[in-house]
């Protein structure tokens, strides 16, 4: 299989969170479009290729490896400076409803593990996405 790009890395990463519990929802749909249409690091990204990226990330959800399978390529795919941003693109998306069900928190522990990060770095990620989420009610 040829490597990931970037963009792609990045979208699975998204993409495999929202899934994680069989249940992609509208917010969290509307999270990934969000992310691709706002952050910096998708800036040259043609955007008109997220569903099909997407659905490339279903597809092979359901091959052999699964799962683990998506995780390292995704692994190989990205440079380590966007390990952290890879990271909170995917907490934002589990985030997003502000409820944590326990395959979004297993597979962001999966992701944390193949991308070697730190407890600082996912703690800081975290908080400031649970801050920047928080509403008044």
């Amino acid at each position: 299989m040829p490597l990931l790009s970037t963009h792609e890395a990045l979208i699975y990463l998204m993409v495999i969170t929202s899934a994680s519990d069989r249940d992609m929802t509208d917010i969290e749909l509307a999270r990934i479009g969000d992310v691709v249409r706002t952050w910096p690091v998708f800036e040259d990204f043609r955007q008109d290729r997220l569903i099909a990226i997407a659905q490339d990330c279903q597809k092979m959800l359901l091959e052999k490896d699964g799962l683990e399978g998506v995780l390292e390529r995704v692994g190989e795919a990205l440079p380590e400076r966007l390990h952290d941003t890879a990271y909170a693109a995917a907490f934002e998306v589990a985030a997003v409803d502000l409820e944590m069900r326990m395959e979004e928190l297993r597979v962001l522990q999966l992701i944390r593990r193949q991308l070697d990060l730190d407890t600082l770095t996912v703690a800081a990620i975290a908080r400031g996405a649970k801050a920047r989420l928080r509403t008044l009610t």
